[in-house]
């Protein structure tokens, strides 16, 4: 029965938290808000309802190690790698500029250094949880302010650990060096050894376990692993969340990091849930009311500083002032792995109760006022900056006049692959063209390579009349984020009513309002993919490259219509090969080395008039060698298309031995 005052608390807290959760969830608020109202309403000094707060709280550190340990699964060295300086240079410097500036407001106040490192330790952290569902929700993740943000703060979760090891060495003054480099030297033994002997046996464990082909045994083994490494750190004196952590790591550089992750998932929600829910439930309301003032001039003190150190490391690492002002407010809250800081501070001693209020309260308004003031971030920056532009700005409208007639020239917004693409064609067309994008670094790289690219905001009537808008014949905006995109064609089409406007968008569902706001044609990338997934696998079973381009072309002619109906384009394509089928033998054989082909031309093999087959294309490395077929020199893995009947394919096929694909006559397909 000892249990039964424990489960009456539990179904209290999910009695509560399901409804507050789920009003989030139509407010398009993140969960994570909704548990920390839950466990505010629900706690000691509000209505009172759970009795066993320690309890609750026994759970709460099973989610933070569940927390940690999905952390550690979702981080990956080679993403690392990849963001490379943004992440090390840009989330050093947030990090380590707010702990200083923090430490150097609290000491203007006469409090202890030690006070000063560790509050700034936690409110230099931001919210993983509340931004990666903000911007995902809004579709801004790629957004250049979003991959920033992302960034930064995948460098706050690389230092939760690290952090976590650094606040026992704040503890009591008593602490010498000696006792100090102890601990840092078991921590770090304890971490290496792990490191090294799990990267060795983790994977072949789970390579065992997943040839029994057994999910819940799968389940339960990556489970183990987590909270098996959390038990070894804690016997060590160290934290529960950094054993986790590090199974988490090692798991996630194998080949079953992601099916982990997957089976983790439900845990971590769950735990991590009750993990907010008894943030909220510490609490004091009573403290909150009679110190309001406080509470809210720290939070907002907080959001500003915050907001000014991201914007400013922002433009460090080379981005447009709207960017890092956009940016800035992204990271301007408190983050969740804060609380677990501030709660192992308060076991170590190292903070005070009214310091922790002052602080769980202040932390608790940036993170319920977040997810607005991302929302409207944007917005924020568009009026705080008229973004007059750029010096180089100024000699943009010239260039444009210098590349050819200033009435005829295109703007490119956005400088991603889609752009360079774009620029690529329009140079070799010899169309002028003027690039704009708000990636500092990006664009001097492209300036080396002598394109006319320039920095600035393709949001911005300002920056876009710059290049020419009222005089440009077309205008295309390769962008990332749904919102920019949407006001980019706004402003396009209120200041040139007759520009061409072209706009790529993730999702088939934006076509309708992108073009309502003045789009001439929208490129869905949702269903660009669709067409590319059904064209490779239908050349996996030879259907000719022409007939999937006419099905594609019918579904693009139908204005993006038919991938809305079930069945849409295989009917036509169904059509389209019952008409010409019966008609044509193709063969697509590979030529290999050793093979006759190999070295020479079709003209210089006679093919025609040896075997009958004619050699209609070559694929090499997946694309078109686009020259005169007889005058294509066959190199080993080269694709050729041959087209004869039956008799011509089987003798010329061992010209080109082996053969790869065979294609009988098409009415065969059923």
């Amino acid at each position: 029965m000892h249990g039964i005052p424990l489960l009456r608390d539990l179904v209290i807290l999910v009695a509560i938290a399901v409804p507050v959760v789920v009003l989030a969830y139509r407010l398009r608020i993140p969960s994570v808000v909704g548990f920390l109202v839950s466990g505010i309403a629900i706690g000691p000094t509000a209505l009172g309802l759970v009795r066993e707060v320690e309890s609750v709280q026994t759970l709460a550190e099973i989610g933070v190690v569940l927390l940690l340990f999905a952390v550690g699964l979702e981080l990956s060295l080679s993403r690392i790698v990849k963001m490379g300086r943004l992440v090390m240079v840009g989330g050093a410097l947030q990090l380590v500029g707010t702990m200083l500036a923090v430490t150097a407001v609290v000491l203007a106040l006469g409090e202890d250094w030690r006070q000063g490192a560790l509050f700034g330790a936690l409110i230099a952290l931001s919210s993983t949880a509340i931004i990666l569902k903000v911007y995902a929700d809004r579709g801004e993740l790629d957004a250049p302010y979003g991959r920033v943000v992302i960034a930064i703060l995948l460098f706050q979760d690389l230092c939760v650990v690290p952090l976590m090891l650094f606040l026992p060495l704040l503890g009591g003054s008593g602490a010498d060096v000696l006792s100090i480099a102890r601990s840092v030297g078991v921590a770090i033994l304890v971490t290496a050894t792990m490191l090294l002997v799990g990267r060795w046996a983790v994977p072949r464990v789970l390579a065992r376990i997943a040839e029994m082909r057994n999910q819940e045994i799968f389940t339960l083994v990556v489970v183990a692993i987590g909270l098996g490494a959390a038990f070894v750190t804690s016997s060590f004196g160290l934290s529960l969340a950094l054993g986790s952590f590090l199974a988490g790591l090692i798991i996630s550089e194998s080949e079953y990091g992601l099916q982990a992750l997957s089976d983790v998932l439900p845990f971590r929600d769950t735990f991590s849930g009750i993990f907010f829910i008894s943030v909220g439930m510490l609490l004091d309301v009573r403290y909150v009311a009679t110190h309001a003032l406080q509470v809210l001039a720290v939070a907002l003190g907080i959001i500003v500083l915050k907001t000014l150190i991201a914007w400013v490391v922002v433009r460090f690492v080379r981005r447009s002032m709207r960017v890092g002002l956009v940016a800035g407010i992204g990271l301007a809250q408190v983050g969740e792995f804060s609380f677990v800081l501030a709660s192992s501070a308060i076991a170590l001693g190292i903070m005070d109760q009214p310091h922790y209020q002052l602080f769980l309260g202040a932390a608790v308004v940036t993170m319920l006022v977040a997810p607005f003031a991302v929302g409207a971030a944007p917005e924020i920056a568009d009026k705080v900056f008229t973004l007059r532009a750029m010096p180089t700005m100024e000699f943009a409208t010239r260039e444009v006049r210098a590349a050819g007639p200033a009435t005829d020239h295109v703007i490119i917004v956005g400088y991603g692959l889609n752009g360079r693409n774009l620029a690529r064609a329009l140079r070799r067309a010899r169309i002028p063209y003027v690039i704009l994008d708000s990636n500092g670094a990006l664009v001097r790289q492209a300036r080396l390579a002598r394109e006319p690219i320039f920095f600035g905001d393709g949001t911005r009537a300002e920056v876009l009349d710059r290049v020419g808008l009222k005089r440009a014949r077309v205008i295309v905006f390769a962008i990332a984020s749904v919102g920019d995109e949407r006001r980019a064609v706004v402003v396009a089409r209120h200041h040139n009513p007759t520009v061409h406007i072209v706009t790529r968008t993730r999702y088939v569902s934006e076509i309708t309002e992108l073009q309502r706001l003045g789009a001439n044609e929208v490129v869905p990338e949702e269903f660009e993919t669709s067409l590319e997934i059904f064209a490779r696998v239908l050349r996996r079973f030879d259907i000719p490259a022409s007939r999937i381009r006419e099905a594609a072309d019918e579904a693009r002619r139908d204005h993006y219509e038919v991938l809305r109906e079930r069945g849409a384009i295989i009917a036509p394509m169904d059509e389209v090969l019952s008409r010409i089928g019966a008609r044509l033998d193709l063969e697509v054989v590979v030529a290999r080395a050793g093979g006759e082909a190999i070295g020479h031309t079709a003209r210089e093999l006679k093919l025609r008039s040896r075997t009958g087959a004619i050699a209609a294309a070559v694929l090499r490395h997946g694309e078109g060698v686009f020259q005169p077929i007889g005058d294509i020199v066959i190199e080993d893995g080269d694709e050729v298309v041959l087209v004869g009947d039956s008799r011509a394919l089987a003798e010329a096929t061992p010209i080109f031995r082996p053969v790869t694909r065979m294609m009988t006559a098409m009415h065969a397909i059923p």
